[in-house]
């Protein structure tokens, strides 16, 4: 039976959201249903997020041909893709055992999304995760796009580069994203990892210095999944795709929630604000194989101030 844990709990409380929060529960299941398992096949990319050796929380995109996701029990999800070598997360992934594993799946073209966490173990050349959470989510801020596989000549070499602080241009791509995910967990060790979706108006994301990035809370399904993982540890990982060009922006750094009122008065659509401080970031050149077009914007996303 699907329980919240003392940080959603907390949050759910401060936001004034708990009898919201009790009816939302019912949509956190142990077990995939089958309509579930065919949207799953039907999916190109996964989003994941796991914690590196060091505590890192990291969140980074798997990616393959339609039926590389698979769910041979309902308590079981197969992921037949590993990461890049250049990813943060491929010698962790490549080794699992038993490790905590955050998961979204969306399918932009429908704006649908769904959540999946469990234990994930390699499994040949990819990854078998038995599932503790199994969770619908609604369509909200979700950008329409469709996706194509990237042709010969729009793949060049794969290069990586690593830092403390986001770079100039590094910075202009996170002010012009409409979607992240980020990646959360109750402890960065042995804890249960999520991975979310944030999604809004290009500039939504704010970036107040190389080292900190500002984001709101907008309206949701007052589960409090990521930050009340916050509230327990603010250990988190964001993951910026460029949608053209297949470039991964990973990030690792800590997270807190802001609930000062006059500053959540200043922004539009803001329930709670979000401030991210960037402690290690990892630019990946063409990471993915996917390419997806211009987006249609959700019209639930707030405007940009």
């Amino acid at each position: 039976m699907a329980t919240y844990h003392n940080g959603e709990l907390a949050v759910q409380e401060r936001a004034g959201l708990t009898d919201q929060a009790g009816f939302s529960l019912g949509g956190i299941h142990e077990t995939v249903p089958l309509v579930a398992r065919r949207f799953l096949a039907e999916q190109p990319a996964i989003v994941v997020g796991a914690a590196d050796p060091e505590g890192r929380l990291w969140a980074t995109q798997l990616a393959g041909e339609p039926g590389f996701l698979r769910v041979p029990d309902p308590r079981t999800l197969v992921i037949d893709s590993l990461p890049v070598p250049e990813d943060p997360l491929a010698d962790v992934l490549r080794t699992a055992r038993a490790l905590p594993l955050g998961m979204i799946a969306i399918e932009p073209a429908t704006r649908r999304r769904m959540r999946l966490n469990g234990r994930a173990h390699r499994d040949g050349g990819g990854l078998r995760v038995a599932l503790d959470q199994v969770i619908a989510n609604c369509p909200k801020y979700l950008q329409k796009r469709d996706h194509r596989r990237a042709l010969p000549g729009e793949t060049g070499p794969r290069t990586a580069a690593t830092g403390p602080a986001l770079s100039t241009a590094q910075q202009e791509t996170v002010r012009r994203a409409d979607t992240f995910f980020i990646a959360t967990a109750t402890a960065s060790d042995d804890g249960d990892a999520d991975a979310s979706h944030r999604g809004g108006n290009p500039g939504f994301v704010q970036v107040l210095s190389p080292t900190l990035l500002r984001w709101p809370d907008y309206v949701g399904n007052a589960m409090f999944l990521t930050l009340g993982n916050l509230l327990l540890n603010p250990a988190a990982g964001l993951f910026v795709p460029d949608w053209e060009t297949g470039t991964a922006l990973h990030l690792s750094g800590t997270a807190r929630t802001v609930w000062d009122t006059a500053e959540i008065a200043r922004t539009p659509g803001a329930q709670r604000i979000v401030e991210f401080s960037v402690e290690a970031v990892h630019e990946v050149s063409s990471a993915s194989p996917l390419r997806w077009s211009e987006p249609g914007y959700s019209r639930f996303n707030p405007p940009v101030s």
